[in-house]
């Protein structure tokens, strides 16, 4: 079918080099899927880690159900991720390398069920940022050039 994108990191991409990315199902109570289904989500800050051979997620906000009198969910609990035991096993020997850490970039609906793209990353030094930054610059500056050529023929 489709997909629906609840949210997405956009802070990921600026502040780590992306190597590898995953897809894992998101373990989650009946409000929390509501509010994900209103969009009532964050990524902001969270990280996943590997813990007695399970796949966890923190600091994912996800907003109370409004609807969800007693019954609702505590906003940034931890949350299990869902992969094949010998997929989480190789993302554990992964992780350990220096400086990588596995971080979720969107969490998004795939035929009904809930899924979240968790990417195997390196921190960006503040000079590799700087770096994206200018060469951004300098291609939109490339655009417009040719844009502006373009316009005068």
């Amino acid at each position: 079918m489709g997909f629906k994108t609840v949210t997405e990191n956009r802070k990921a991409r600026h502040e780590y080099h992306i190597i590898e990315t995953y897809e894992a199902g998101l373990a989650l109570t009946g409000t929390e899927v509501k509010s994900l289904r209103a969009g009532r989500a964050n990524l902001q800050d969270s990280f996943a880690r590997v813990e007695n051979a399970e796949l966890l997620l923190y600091n994912m906000h996800i907003s109370p159900y409004d609807q969800g009198n007693q019954f609702n969910h505590e906003p940034k609990r931890t949350r299990k991720l869902l992969m094949h035991k010998v997929e989480i096993l190789r993302l554990l020997g992964k992780a350990r390398e220096k400086g990588l850490a596995l971080v979720p970039l969107k969490v998004y609906f795939k035929d009904g069920i809930a899924k979240v793209e968790l990417a195997l990353a390196k921190g960006k030094k503040i000079y590799d940022r700087r770096d994206d930054i200018a060469a951004r610059d300098a291609r939109r500056e490339i655009d417009r050039a040719v844009k502006e050529r373009s316009k005068m023929y």
